[in-house]
């Protein structure tokens, strides 16, 4: 069996797909995570308990599967998501980690963070508004975080009696906005969470619709080639030095690696230092491995004494990334401080923070039409822009478009310690050219 053929079954066996729910406020976003986790038999006995007894204190008529998600007094008291909760389901054919992310415009910043890992966005639509200001945002943010696949639930049909020209119109205007996103992959599901009508099962109430139904199409999304496995990055998390005469002479470098693949035998460089030794063993727990591939964490040992440390990157000579101390990227900005040119920050990339000040914005995005607002002094609470960064220490990076591990950041303030912007690195600044190191050049 060959290599790739090792990794795609690895993968396939402990195949886990996160995905994330967005959309505007009272979309039906918790109601329709809480419907699959109720048709799917996917609940606890004590879960069906406290819904059954919120009925009750609430006077409702029916059970609110919303609250399956909406654990805050405050959101069960408006009936919105305001912070973003995390549940788990699993079925037969594949595990899962959803996000459930708020749809009010002030917790943009939230949506961001619940969205960031994810492999699929969910973007609601509300059967009776279409597109609206929201859709477009959120859409736009899982473009900007590089989110492969894309599924607009067309929710809330029976409110406009499962009519099929209604569906293809929403449907429609989204194809218009979305042509000019990054999103390779986007399916459409009408559908209506409330009663579970194509959630987990077909319903006959839409006999026009020929797709499938929302739990299936989950089963059945094929992420495994959404991973980049052409550019070996193995950031060094730990060295390990056990202090035992039995290993006196045992060093090894622990992490997670962040995309492609390693084998034993490859040559590596140690960035940004730039020296070039050879894998000697891969170790998994009590294990030697052939090969290491993301997103596996594992211990790499090289045949040379070359000094490595927490922060440096391994990476394999042929496909170098780049090394710089300046930067231009995207950001979503968290605070309500705003973002200014000149303001210091840390940086945290990978397993490193660094000092980091910003040189300039560049500009602005227009949510609405995407349009993009040169000449901007700042960025404000849920704003998106393009700045410019200089970091005191080097970077070792892809653009995020390649891999997104080592093309994000986030940006920290110096005296809170708040996380204020999270960051999708654009290019080095500059144009600066690809490092060469011993002849070898990208």
């Amino acid at each position: 069996m060959d290599s790739t053929q090792v990794i795609e079954d690895g993968i396939e066996k402990s195949e886990l797909l996160r995905f994330s729910t967005c959309g505007s406020v009272d979309d039906g976003k918790s109601t329709l995570i809480g419907r699959l986790l109720y048709d799917s038999k996917s609940l606890f006995e004590d879960q069906l308990d406290a819904l059954e007894r919120s009925v009750t204190l609430s006077g409702e008529l029916k059970v609110n599967l919303a609250n399956l998600t909406d654990g805050l007094r405050a959101e069960r008291e408006q009936g919105i998501t305001i912070d973003v909760a995390y549940r788990y389901l699993a079925t037969p054919k594949r595990k899962f980690i959803i996000a459930d992310t708020p749809g009010h415009i002030q917790y943009t910043r939230n949506m961001v963070t619940g969205a960031s890992t994810a492999n699929l966005a969910v973007i609601l639509i509300d059967a009776r508004k279409g597109v609206i200001e929201q859709t477009r945002r959120h859409s736009y943010i899982a473009s900007l975080l590089g989110i492969p696949h894309l599924v607009l639930c067309v929710n809330k049909m029976d409110l406009v009696d499962f009519d099929k020209k209604v569906y293809d119109s929403i449907c429609d205007d989204y194809e218009k906005f979305s042509s000019r996103l990054d999103i390779k992959d986007i399916t459409y599901i009408p559908m209506s969470a409330l009663d579970g009508d194509n959630i987990v099962d077909l319903s006959p109430k839409m006999p026009w619709y020929k797709g499938p139904s929302f739990l299936s199409f989950l089963e059945t999304l094929h992420i495994v080639n959404d991973r980049n496995f052409s550019d070996p990055r193995f950031p060094v998390q730990w060295v390990i030095r056990p202090r035992s005469d039995e290993y006196h002479d045992f060093r090894a470098f622990s992490g997670q690696m962040a995309c492609g693949v390693f084998k034993v035998g490859d040559d590596v460089l140690s960035l940004p230092a730039g020296k070039r030794s050879r894998i000697k063993e891969i170790l998994h727990l009590d294990q030697s491995l052939d090969l290491a591939f993301t997103p596996m964490s594992v211990a790499i040992r090289l045949e040379d004494e070359i000094d490595v440390s927490r922060g440096d990157v391994l990476v394999h000579p042929d496909h170098i990334p780049y090394v710089s101390n300046e930067i231009e990227a995207m950001v979503c900005w968290m605070h309500e401080m705003p973002l200014l040119s000149g303001r210091k920050y840390f940086l945290k990339h990978l397993n490193q923070t660094s000092k980091a000040v910003i040189k300039e914005v560049i500009f602005r995005t227009d949510i609405n039409d995407l349009t993009e607002n040169y000449d901007v002094p700042s960025l404000s609470l849920n704003e998106i822009g393009k700045v410019k960064i200089k970091t005191q220490a080097k970077l070792v990076f892809d653009n995020y478009k390649r891999c997104r591990s080592t093309g994000s950041f986030i940006l920290i303030d110096e005296a809170t310690h708040a996380t204020v912007a999270a960051g999708m690195i654009c290019e080095p600044a500059n144009n600066i050219p690809m490092p060469q190191y011993d002849g070898y050049v990208i």
